[in-house]
Order: structure tokens, then C-alpha cells, then sequence
């Protein structure tokens, strides 16, 4: 089974998602960030339900009289989570780039949000749901795909993911779900790489049915930039 550290990554999640959206540049370099308290889940235990975000205020710089009125680049933002501090790399199409390093690990994930989410029966209440594909280096891990579906799944169920004509079957626990055939994984990465949509069906635990579609557009330029960054 693989080492699945979902508390921290789904902290820093939280604060990716409290963060606006930025340009596609370089970010600065992280400053110096004491360690994370929480410690990676044991093997084979997936994500827990991340904590709901708070979006930070970000204050306005204010306008000196007669500035000039060109704005001086801005640096990506930086948002302190659980003690760490989640970078933003860089937005690319609907999927956003980041890194951090909580405990000191150096880790690199992309994320999005789904484009559309449907549920049967309709309007059900659900917790913030997303996509996300992490790198640990420290875990020699590259690329590992993750769903937040906001409910707990139906214990002992399984989810899908259909990316074009290839479909994935997704073990589940929790909120969370994975690949249920790791070498399968790869494969997984490349059709997200080159396709359009990702659609992401499963059921609850009181038998809501969910089907929610990710757009894959900026994927494979995400996942090139923190490969970059996480090598």
C-alpha cells in the first residue's frame, strides 16, 4: 500500500484554495517555515476531510501621492498553513500549481476545483470537493491522483474516473479516493495530460449518486511546471 500523508497535503490545500489566483510567473522563493505538527498518515490510510479554508485578507498597498501609476510586479502569494507555507507557482487554465514544505519536506502539487458537480438525488450539501496530483521527493512519490468528493463514500464502495474513452476504477475511504490499480497510475497521468474532461462518479454512504466533471485544460502544463520545482 502506498504512504498517503492526507492530513497535511489537504491543510495546505485548504490554503491554496483561500488564495487568489495569480499570474502565470515564477514564484519567490519560500521563506523558511517551521515544521508542520501534524505527521503523514500511516501507510494505506488516504486523505482525511480537509478543514474548511479561510480565505485570508489581503491588504491593499496604498498609493503614494503622485506615484507613478505602472504597478510593480507582484509576487505570488503565500499563504501560512498549519504552520507551513503554500507558494502558488503559477495558474494555468482551470488547474493551479503550487509547492511547500511542511515538516521540511519539500512537496509539489497541482489542483482544481470541478467545473460542474451533479447530484442525485439533487442539491445534497457536500464539503468543498477537488482534484489533486501530488510529488513528494522525500516519499519518492511522483504524480499520485487524489479526489475529495465532499461526503463520506459509502464504506467498502468504489468510485470511477473516465478520462475520454478510458475509464479507472477508484478504491474509496472516507471522503477520499485513489487509483485502485497503482500501475495503472502512470497511464492515468497521461490520458489527464492529453484529454478534455475527467468525470468523477461515486456514491455516499446515505446513497446520494455524484457526478462531477473537471476540466483538464492547463494539466499538462501544471504538472510540467512542479516537475520543475520537485525533482
Amino acid at each position: 500500500m502506498r504512504n498517503f500523508w492526507g492530513l497535511t497535503l489537504s491543510l495546505l490545500i485548504a490554503g491554496a484554495f483561500a488564495m487568489p489566483a495569480a499570474a502565470q510567473q515564477p514564484a519567490e522563493p519560500a521563506p523558511a517555515v517551521p515544521a508542520v505538527p501534524a505527521a503523514p498518515a500511516a501507510p494505506g490510510t488516504p486523505a482525511a476531510t480537509p478543514a474548511k479554508p479561510k480565505k485570508p485578507k489581503t491588504p491593499k498597498p496604498a498609493a503614494a501621492a503622485g506615484a507613478a501609476t505602472t504597478a510593480a510586479p507582484k509576487p505570488a502569494p503565500v499563504a501560512a498553513v498549519g504552520g507551513a507555507h503554500t507558494t502558488l507557482l503559477g495558474q494555468y487554465g482551470d488547474w493551479g500549481a503550487y509547492t511547500a514544505s511542511p515538516g521540511g519536506k519539500k512537496i509539489c502539487f497541482i489542483i482544481a476545483k470541478p467545473a460542474s458537480e451533479e447530484t442525485n438525488p439533487p442539491n445534497r450539501p457536500r464539503k468543498p470537493i477537488y482534484m489533486f496530483i501530488s510529488t513528494r521527493p522525500a516519499d519518492k512519490v511522483t504524480n499520485e491522483v487524489s479526489i475529495v468528493i465532499g461526503y463520506p463514500f459509502k464504506p467498502g464502495s468504489e468510485a470511477s474516473a473516465q478520462i475520454g474513452s478510458n475509464t479507472y476504477a477508484l478504491y474509496t475511504q472516507l471522503d477520499g479516493a485513489w487509483i485502485k490499480n497503482a500501475a495503472d497510475e502512470a497511464q492515468m497521468v497521461d490520458a489527464l495530460r492529453s484529454g478534455d474532461t475527467a468525470v468523477i462518479t461515486g456514491g455516499s454512504a446515505k446513497g446520494t449518486q455524484t457526478t462531477d466533471t473537471y476540466s483538464l485544460k492547463g494539466v499538462a502544463q501544471a504538472l510540467d511546471r512542479v516537475a520543475q520545482e520537485c525533482k
